[in-house]
């Protein structure tokens, strides 16, 4: 049976839905989803295997046009790497309007000569889909897409169209891994991803772009995986709002954490986490490279 293998870029600006659309491909959740923007600060890497068809999908942190921080330039420069010797990539929009920023990553995607599908997701947002067909006119006479999808990353519609119209540009090779492996990433890593996603849940609109988690220790013993994590604030000022009174805001986020940390594991999790000032983190190179984020 001739088989086919393709790597597939996820891209697009900020909260358009680009990490909820990979989980729902892969029907399992491995990349972390919120209403805040800048939520993926990683290129997170997600498999899915089909019959004689495996994408490798790299979900990427929203484009951003003016980085102010290190770790906003570092979270640009996965994107941009992401692009490297993909097969084809998925421009993920809001079906709702067409904005200067996609734009951005448009021309960002022609320079690099990929072939781009436009996935215009939250379609159900919409009175009718009447009223995408201004934009899709738009998009006809001024941009360049092998195939414009509507979709709805949130209930699953319009996905298998997109699947399709993807494996149409995907090359005949044979595939690189195990039919049942989602991820390549280690449980630790995603057990850091889940704890800060509860974390960006339970804190205000500001103070979760200055904390990151670091998983300190991850120890499976008998039927219970042991887990002690770090999160870092960047002023001591914040120690005491992501602590809450009585402690009760970590205890929140730590239950809710450790809860989704046993669905995905499969096993009971004892989960201990502490709150550390690490001042200036996100324009230290060091502590960034800590976190697993560096230059490309």
């Amino acid at each position: 049976m001739t088989q086919h293998c393709g790597f597939v870029a996820i891209v697009g600006r900020a909260n358009v839905g680009k990490s909820t659309l990979l989980n729902r491909i892969l029907g399992r959740k491995i990349s972390i989803t919120s209403r805040k923007p800048q939520t993926t600060r990683y290129q997170i890497l997600g498999i899915h295997t089909q019959d004689d068809v495996q994408l490798v999908f790299l979900d990427t942190p929203g484009w951003q046009r003016r980085p102010k921080s290190m770790i906003n330039r570092l979270m640009n420069s996965q994107v941009k790497q992401a692009l490297t010797d993909v097969d084809v990539a998925i421009q993920v929009s809001d079906a709702r309007g067409w904005y200067n920023d996609d734009d951005l990553v448009y021309s960002m995607l022609t320079r690099t000569q990929t072939p781009i599908i436009l996935a215009m997701n939250k379609h159900d947002l919409l009175d009718s889909k009447a009223a995408l067909l201004p934009q899709i006119a738009s998009h006809a006479e001024n941009r360049i897409f092998e195939a414009l999808i509507p979709i709805c990353a949130r209930n699953g519609n319009g996905v298998e169209d997109l699947w399709r119209s993807t494996v149409g540009c995907i090359p005949e090779r044979e595939h690189i891994f195990p039919k049942d492996q989602i991820t390549t990433h280690p449980e630790r890593f995603i057990a850091a991803e889940i704890i800060r996603e509860k974390s960006m849940k339970y804190l205000g609109d500001e103070l979760p772009y200055r904390t990151t988690v670091i998983v300190d220790d991850f120890v499976d013993r008998e039927d219970i995986t042991h887990i002690h994590a770090t999160l870092w604030v960047d002023r001591s000022s914040q120690k005491p709002i992501v602590i809450g009174k009585g402690g009760n805001l970590m205890k929140r986020i730590c239950a809710a954490a450790r809860l989704e940390l046993e669905h995905f594991l499969g096993r009971k999790v004892y989960l201990k986490a502490w709150v550390k000032t690490k001042r200036g983190w996100r324009d230290n190179a060091e502590a960034l490279q800590k976190i697993g984020l560096t230059e490309p």
